[in-house]
């Protein structure tokens, strides 16, 4: 994916990226997760094991499609807000609308607001329970 000039070094023509990304089926050089790291990345969590070849392969097959898969539709949102360029915040979005997936380190620093489990009914009656039981005493 060539760097837009624009002065943005986060940003990326999507118009490039959605094209080198939909010509890449089957190019090993373009992929981003190569079998030599997938096999680094498995002795990272085990060096005894060892994965089968078709393994490897449908693990980099369902790599390759997660990439594509991501960059076409964090595309989609950069041409939504009518933009030439690819950010950081639209690959964000989509990871976090999409995937639940938040990247620290990436687009903006300020905090996620912290999101408070929703409070079921069971909850309450044994919070009101506790609570009637504390004034007893």
């Amino acid at each position: 994916m060539s760097q837009n000039t624009s002065g943005q070094s986060s940003s990326t023509n999507y118009s490039n990226a959605q094209n080198s990304s939909s010509t890449s089926g089957g190019n090993n050089e373009n992929q981003v997760l190569t079998r030599s790291r997938l096999q680094d990345l498995v002795r990272e969590v085990d060096p005894n094991e060892q994965l089968d070849e078709e393994v490897e392969e449908l693990l980099l097959q369902i790599a390759d499609d997660f990439i594509e898969s991501t960059v076409n539709a964090s595309c989609q949102l950069a041409k939504h807000r009518q933009a030439t360029a690819l950010d950081v915040t639209d690959v964000q979005m989509h990871l976090e609308r999409q995937w639940n997936m938040w990247i620290p380190g990436f687009g903006t620093d300020e905090l996620r607001p912290y999101k408070r489990a929703p409070v079921t009914e069971a909850h309450k009656q044994r919070m009101a329970l506790i609570r009637k039981q504390m004034k007893k005493f």
